[in-house]
This record gives C-alpha cells, structure tokens and sequence, in this order.
C-alpha cells in the first residue's frame, strides 16, 4: 500500500494512473537505453547483454536515475517525478513514494527473464557431445571451478578482509563459462567442432552445473546467516540429488513430454508447456530448500532431449530477451560505479579488489587448459582461454547477489569488471591464439559430416 501520510488527498484514480505510467514509461526507458546500447555492441563484435548491462548503468544510479531499484537509497530523477505528477495532478513526492510501492513488479518481471535465459541455457546443453569429450572435459571443468573459487575466496577473505559469505559468494561468480560466447567465438573462426572447441563446450556446461549448484548453496546459507558443516553438506546433497534427477530424466521423461505435446491443439502448446516444466522445477527446488535458479536450468535439461527441444527455444527466445533485457538493465541501474573513481582515495581498495578478481578470473581458466591428459595433440592456451568470459552467466550470479544483499557496493563493482573485463578480453586472446592456425574442416559443412 501506498503511504497515507503522503497521498492523504491523491485519490484511487490518480494512484492507478501513476502507476500506469510509471510502468510504462519504466519499461520504455528499459527497452530504448537497452536496444540502443546492445546494436552497437554488435556492430563492435560485443555480445549484447554488456549493451543492456551499460544501458541500466546509464539510467540508474551511476547515470541518468530514471531507473533506480529502492533499496540503493538515491533521489530519483527531479524531471521524471515532476513530468508524471503533472500529468496526474499529484506531487512529485507523492510519484515517488508510488514508484517505490510498485518497483516489485518490475523486479517480478526481471526474476522470470532470469528464469527464462537458465532454462535456455540448459536446453543448449549438448549432453551426448558433452560425452565424447567427458573426461578432458570434466577435468578441465572442475580445475576451472576449484581454482578461481579457491583462489578468489581466499583472496578476498584473508588479504582484503571481506565477510566470509560476500567472499564465497564472489569466489562462486567466477567458476561459471559462458557457452554462447565461447561457442560463438570458435564457431565463426570454423573451430566449434574441433577437439578443443568440444572440450570447452563440454567443459562449460558442467561449469554452468557446478557453478549454479555452489551459487544455490551459497544463496541459501546467506538467507540464513549461518555457516556450518552441516547445513552445507544438507545442500550440497540435496543440490547434487537435484542434479542427477534432472539428468536422468532428461534420458527418460522427455519421451513423456513429447508424447503430451503431441497431442496439445491449441495455440502456444510449446510455450505454455515448456514454462509448465519450468514453473514444477523452480518450485521443487525452492521446496528442498535451494535456489529456483538451480531449479530453472533444470528444467532446461531435462528438456533437452525432447524432439522439440528446437522448437522450445525458439518459442522461449523472444520472452527471454524481453524479460531477460530488464533483468540486465536492472543489474546495471544499481550498480554505483563511482565507487571505482581512482581520484578517491577511499575507492582504490575496491580497484585492487577489482584487478585481483580479473587477475584470478584469468589465471584459474587458464591454467584448467593444462590440467587434462589427452593421447591426442591439443592447443591447452586455446582450450583455456576459450573457458574464459564469465559474460551472461557471470551476470546472472551478479544478480542473484543483488537481489539477496549479500554483495557490497564495491564487490559488486569488482564483480561486474572482472565479467567485462573477461568477457570483453575472451573473443580477443582467441582470435589472436587461434589466427593463423589451420581450420580443421570446413565450417560450411553441416556439423554431422564435420564429427564424422
């Protein structure tokens, strides 16, 4: 509800139409920064999401303030509060208090985007290629998990002082590998079907599973505020159960789902059902105790075995970028980037931080690419670099984060430039690694003949 003491004279109807607007106009200034800043990302060779990332850095606190989530405690913007309360005939402070009452709803939104890009992420996840390379692949995925969460918790902890929760949880932002674009990268240089192009696909994948079961946990244990042997194990246990169920059903129950989804008629079946499994897996996982997130990617692999699985995507893709632009831009509004303005003194803590996590976000991934054995000849710098760019994945933990006030402002700064920063390097250092080395097959050829 609406604080009385400041709408004593507004009445339902003027309520109503500021919250009309202010919905509107938050969605318009949301998808305008975000389209805007995400076509010129592409047109540099960027992946999108740093564009809606920037975009909400533009508008919220750091920028322009017309999008600033409640709790960072800023003045929104004076222009914006008086352009809407004259078109309501109520006070800018009225606007204000109103824009703070209905902000949850916006954050409703930006949670299924979440939701939305874990469950895609999942459908993406190529089990049976994941299986040809398994052991390199799962080698190099739990070095490049165990190594930069080892590292940087410790770090933090014991070097800079940081709380032990902020410091796992900013250990656990740097295990995850973005699959798109590292796929993205190799596929255009023609070596996505390549021993070390699989190897990292593999790798990134179980990096997505490892990473979201320690995000989960960690997430979980801050909601509580305690630390102890057996509240971990308890999750860890019923996260790895989780897991396992969600593999072996991506092997039995998908038949199942084809099976109904066959014989569904009526307009958006593959939508509807696909956010049905979505919806069951997000709520059990909160049932037992975990992170919906966890519960959303999921969803995505069991699913991912269906014969509709390409279908799904292509239904779920259009409302994952809608909401999924308001998750990021969301991210990037509460981020206060003047905590890493090196004329402040009181900010070059939180820019040594911010170096050390890009410096062990580098290292760990790395060195995961010398950390197999293989019979057969592998390029190990492409491999570990190709693990490298946190990039949307990175971004989710950042958010989930935010969302449970685990992070300080200069973490999550540190945290948001170790994303960009390998999220910006990763394309670069693989184009160079792999410049002047011989395509393997022809990336014309459809990928079957190619693995043939």
């Amino acid at each position: 509800m609406v604080a009385p003491s400041l709408l004593l004279e507004v009445g339902n109807t003027q309520i109503e139409t500021v919250e009309t607007l202010l919905q509107v106009g938050r969605y318009l200034v949301i998808f305008l920064a975000a389209r805007a800043l995400a076509e010129l990302m592409v047109r540099l060779g960027l992946p999108t999401i740093l564009g809606e990332l920037l975009a909400g850095v533009l508008v919220g606190v750091t920028g322009l303030h017309l999008i600033l989530p409640p709790e960072v405690h800023a003045q929104l913007n004076q222009g914006m509060l008086e352009l809407i309360g004259t078109c309501a005939g109520v006070s800018p402070e009225a606007v204000a208090t109103i824009y703070a009452e209905s902000f949850p709803s916006l954050e409703a939104t930006a949670r299924l985007g979440l939701y939305a890009l874990l469950f895609l992420t999942g459908l993406e996840s190529e089990l049976d290629e994941l299986m040809a390379v398994g052991r390199q692949a799962t080698t190099v995925a739990l070095t490049g998990v165990v190594l930069p969460f080892a590292m940087g918790t410790a770090g933090l902890y014991l070097l800079f002082h940081v709380p032990l929760f902020p410091a796992v949880f900013a250990g656990a932002s740097m295990t995850a590998t973005s699959i798109g674009i590292t796929a993205s990268v190799f596929g255009e240089l023609g070596f996505l079907r390549t021993r070390e192009g699989q190897t990292v696909i593999g790798a990134a994948v179980l990096d997505d599973i490892f990473g979201i079961v320690i995000l989960a946990v960690v997430v979980a244990l801050a909601g509580d505020g305690v630390l102890s042997a057996g509240p971990i194990l308890k999750l860890v246990l019923a996260a790895a159960v989780f897991v396992a169920v969600a593999l072996f059903l991506s092997r039995t129950a998908a038949p199942v789902f084809d099976w109904v989804l066959d014989r569904l008629r009526a307009p958006g079946e593959v939508a509807v059902a696909g956010f049905v499994v979505l919806g069951l897996c997000c709520f059990v996982a909160e049932a037992i105790g975990l992170e919906a997130a966890l519960g959303a990617f999921a969803a995505g692999l069991i699913l991912s075995a269906s014969k509709h699985t390409e279908a799904i995507q292509q239904s779920v893709k259009p409302l994952a970028a809608l909401f999924a632009t308001v998750f990021f831009v969301l991210i990037g509004s509460s981020l206060d980037l003047s905590v890493m303005n090196p004329l402040n003194p009181d900010n070059r803590e939180g820019l040594v931080v911010a170096l050390f996590l890009l410096v062990v976000a580098i290292a760990g991934k790395v060195a995961a690419g010398w950390s197999y054995l293989s019979k057969e000849k592998t390029n190990r710098l492409v491999v570990g670099l190709g693990m490298m760019p946190r990039g949307e994945v990175g971004l989710i933990f950042l958010g989930l984060g935010s969302q449970a006030g685990i992070l300080s402002a200069p973490l999550e700064a540190a945290i948001l430039l170790m994303v960009i920063g390998t999220t910006f390097l990763a394309p670069l250092l693989l184009r160079l690694a792999l410049s002047g080395v011989e395509v393997p097959a022809d990336p014309a050829e459809p990928p079957a003949q190619q693995a043939a």
